[in-house]
């Protein structure tokens, strides 16, 4: 989840590795995030969904989903299914969609850590503290053939918060 964004370098070298590309939004924050990213070897996919409330402002949703079929056929697509605006734990249906058009894998990974400091933000995001104990938990799934794009995405968004809330569970960091 997108709380859980400043961990995720602890996946970074298995990412690398594997040609993992991140979608990150077109804000300036992603822009912050892409500039970084490139610098660790991380390369970005530019683009988020549309804000339904604000139809008129392009987001680069559509091309951000093309790029990334074309990178699941070489490689990896990472993303935080609930960002970059919320509301927190609530899987947008842009990975449904992707793993039904390109019939990729999904992997779900709850990351967590003790001791952490919560930020004000909107998804309450977790920022480590030095010397603590961290967890990586995982759950994997293909797009289930019969159900609808509403259907897997609520499903999904239950085995992700599942596989935080396990991770939350390793480390004892309290649940919000």
């Amino acid at each position: 989840w997108h709380s859980r964004i400043s961990l995720t370098t602890a996946c970074w070298p298995q990412v690398r590795a594997q040609k993992v590309r991140a979608i990150v939004s077109l804000s300036p924050d992603g822009q912050f995030i892409a500039r970084a990213m490139d610098k660790v070897g991380f390369p970005s996919i530019r683009g988020s969904s549309a804000n339904k409330d604000k139809a008129d402002r392009a987001k680069g949703g559509s091309a951000a989903l093309r790029d990334a079929l074309r990178q699941l056929k070489v490689g990896g697509v990472a993303l935080t299914p609930d960002g970059p605006r919320g509301p927190m734990r609530q899987m947008g249906d842009g990975v449904a969609v992707m793993a039904k058009l390109s019939g990729a894998p999904v992997l779900f990974i709850g990351l967590s850590c003790s001791p952490a400091i919560r930020l004000g933000s909107w998804d309450r995001a977790v920022l480590p503290l030095p010397f603590g104990k961290g967890a990586i938990v995982w759950d994997l799934d293909r797009y289930p053939e019969g159900l609808s794009t509403d259907e897997v995405t609520i499903r999904w968004t239950d085995r992700l918060t599942a596989v935080e809330a396990r991770a939350d569970e390793l480390t004892g960091l309290e649940r919000i």
